[in-house]
């Protein structure tokens, strides 16, 4: 389901729908650092992206059920040093949880992805590609 998810990322950011800087799937939540375009709502972008999930999740993998609760949080990011904060704690996310020592060793995050990607190594996963910038978008 998390391959699924970074996927349907995949998708957005090559169509011009979002850009993702960083993000990580946990077991029962997601992270998206992400800039979205200034003529697309973050109403919009988190339907796209949660739409999406649910249909394809229940298309491809036979999934029955509720995949999403209702609404989301969302932070702006109003400056760099917010921006490198919310980054730090979107990798952080599966340490804090147990679920590895290191960021770099989960699986299903942006910072697995990157290092393999500047390893040379090919991404298990279906985001091979780098994500997004490090540039502070208001």
């Amino acid at each position: 389901m998390a391959d699924l998810f970074i996927e349907g990322l995949r998708v957005y950011m090559r169509a011009g729908k979002m850009q993702i800087h960083d993000f990580v799937v946990m077991p029962n939540h997601v992270h998206i650092l992400m800039t979205i375009p200034g003529d697309t709502s973050l109403e919009k972008a988190m339907q796209l992206i949660k739409g999406s999930f649910s249909y394809k999740a229940s298309h491809e993998l036979d999934f029955k059920g509720e995949v999403w609760q209702r609404g989301y949080s969302d932070v702006r990011i109003v400056d760099e040093q917010s921006f490198a904060e919310h980054r730090r704690y979107i990798a952080q996310n599966p340490v804090r949880a147990g679920l590895v020592q290191i960021a770099e060793d989960f699986p299903f995050g942006s910072t697995f992805l990157k290092r393999r990607k500047q390893s040379g190594a090919e991404a298990p996963s279906a985001f091979p590609e780098a994500l997004g910038t490090t540039e502070v978008v208001p």
